[in-house]
């Protein structure tokens, strides 16, 4: 939908989240006079209903498809029908905001004109109002709730892994799969499809694209012991990356410049520090059983762990298996999900052989951690569930952490 076929519709923004207050803000600008409602949730819990009254709605990601009854758009649709410069895309279950992050790093450092969209930067309907270069690039991370009904695809595409998550919002994991494989649904000949081989249904997809599938490189421009960033998985956004800056003909120094240069983001294995002999990392945003699993292997010698969140229905008996193989001893369950997975531990051991925790307090937990995990070892936080059953998002969830781990530390 080009922008001149808003004007003088009555539009319904459903959803008035960041991206649909951004929204908002665009329009009113470009169209002083548009007839513009809201409809959200937290405004009246029948804000379905009022969609009736409008010509279209521009829907947030958040809301599934199924619940629109009218016609409708996205700000993610209205920014790649309006915008022609080089998009780079970026989805997969685990590594979205760090790949996206790298690749903008990298093409920053090579002097591009580079901006960062998406879920991990601005609203991406927002960069329809700037005044940027013919070359300007434009990185964009894309979630599933953004790829479920998009009707463009990015120049490039990147998919790094793919397995089992919001099957509550997309009703089951082909449906999941689906949307995810919309970002390369409208490529043409001249686009790219970046995929991780090690996944068989990304190499599945490669073979029938119309795009040019290229696997990510193997060899990267600087040694492995120069990453900044923790784990195989990272090692795999650094390829990812990578791959995208050889197609952009960006020299391998400056590549390895920019990697070497990356800060690891908020709450993604991020090390909190040190007290009294146990180190502390933040995985916050670990919130299905495999991304939890990726952190205890890539960190090893884990004493103490947090688990649970909202019950999304995942399937916890790896993630267990996991626990008892790598004796991870203390164990703190958050609800609701925590009560299956301490189930399913209690099917498969000897419970006695664990420290128990269950609880709703983020502070009690850090005091238990304190008190029960042996030093030169690892508390982490990777709960292997979503937030949202005591916490409005990871990020509260983190910073809840980090904000207990230093508050028990004045106190001693």
């Amino acid at each position: 939908m080009k922008l001149e076929d808003l004007n003088g519709k009555k539009i319904l923004i459903l959803g008035y989240g960041k991206e649909g207050k951004a929204t908002e803000r665009f329009l009113k600008k470009i169209y002083p006079g548009l007839e513009c409602g809201i409809a959200d949730k937290s405004i009246s819990s029948d804000y379905l209903k009022e969609q009736h009254s409008f010509d279209l709605a521009i829907k947030t990601p958040g809301i599934p498809k199924d619940y629109l009854s009218i016609p409708y758009t996205t700000a993610t649709n209205l920014f790649f029908a309006n915008k022609k410069n080089m998009t780079i895309g970026i989805t997969g279950t685990k590594g979205k905001s760090t790949t996206a992050s790298l690749i903008f790093s990298i093409l920053k450092e090579a002097g591009l004109e580079t901006y960062l969209l998406g879920n991990i930067g601005q609203p991406m309907i927002e960069a329809l109002d700037w005044s940027v270069g013919k070359e300007a690039v434009f990185v964009c991370e894309l979630s599933s709730y953004q790829l479920d009904d998009i009707n463009y695809s990015p120049h490039i595409s990147v998919v790094l892994d793919l397995f089992p998550d919001h099957m509550n919002y997309h009703g089951g994991v082909d449906r999941y799969y689906r949307a995810k494989k919309n970002i390369i649904g409208y490529q043409k000949a001249d686009d790219y499809f970046i995929y991780n081989p090690a996944y068989d249904i990304l190499a599945r997809w490669s073979k029938d694209c119309v795009s040019k599938a290229v696997p990510f490189t193997s060899s990267l421009p600087l040694a492995d012991s120069e990453i900044p960033l923790v784990g195989s998985f990272n090692r795999d956004n650094v390829c990812a990356a990578v791959t995208v800056g050889r197609i952009l003909k960006v020299k391998e120094e400056v590549m390895a410049s920019a990697v070497k240069k990356f800060k690891a983001l908020p709450h993604r294995l991020q090390p909190v520090g040190e007290f009294q002999g146990i180190r502390f990392y933040d995985d916050a945003i670990s919130t299905t059983p495999e991304s939890t699993i990726f952190a205890i292997k890539t960190l090893g010698s884990v004493g103490t762990i947090f688990l649970g969140g909202e019950d999304r229905g995942y399937e916890f008996n790896n993630l267990i298996d996991t626990l008892i193989k790598y004796k991870v001893a203390n164990i703190v369950f958050f609800p609701e999900s925590g009560k299956k997975m301490r189930a399913i531990l209690r099917s498969k051991s000897k419970e006695k052989s664990f420290n128990i925790l269950e609880t709703i307090s983020m502070e009690q937990a850090v005091d238990f951690a304190y008190e029960h995990t042996p030093k030169n070892t690892i508390c982490l936080l990777s709960t292997a569930s979503p937030s949202y059953s005591l916490w409005k998002n990871f990020e509260e969830k983190g910073n809840q952490f980090q904000f207990y781990i230093r508050q028990h530390e004045k106190k001693t």
